[in-house]
């Protein structure tokens, strides 16, 4: 009876541990590169919850997306006419307010999903 108490005991903790571990996130590096191709700009804030979500789409693959702090870069924010976070910014200077997730980058870019 002891020994089926802590092979239980191990059992839960070991399921416990491997449903806590973080889900994986798709590797988007091509997938940001081709938004910089496209010069593709996320315009945004740090205190921006918006603009976190996106941003947590990307994963590690962010770091390719081009993006303006407007916190830091608030003369580049104001000439470009930002009015909201996060704000894209395509090369033909064409705007797209707010969350436009994955799926609508891809849309805007032409640039395929991984």
């Amino acid at each position: 009876m002891k020994y089926l108490i802590i092979a239980i005991a191990l059992i839960s903790t070991f399921y416990f541990l491997i449903s806590r571990q973080p889900k994986s996130v798709k590797n988007y590096d091509g997938f940001a590169q081709c938004l910089a191709e496209k010069k593709l700009t996320m315009y945004g804030a740090y205190w921006c919850p918006h603009c976190q979500n996106e941003k947590k789409l990307f994963g590690s693959s962010f770091q390719y997306v081009p993006y303006v702090e407007c916190t830091q870069e608030t003369k580049k924010c104001l000439d470009a006419g930002i009015e909201g976070y996060p704000t894209w910014i395509d090369a033909s200077g064409q705007k797209y307010s707010g969350e436009q997730g994955l799926l609508g980058l891809s849309k805007i870019s032409g640039c395929s999903l991984p």
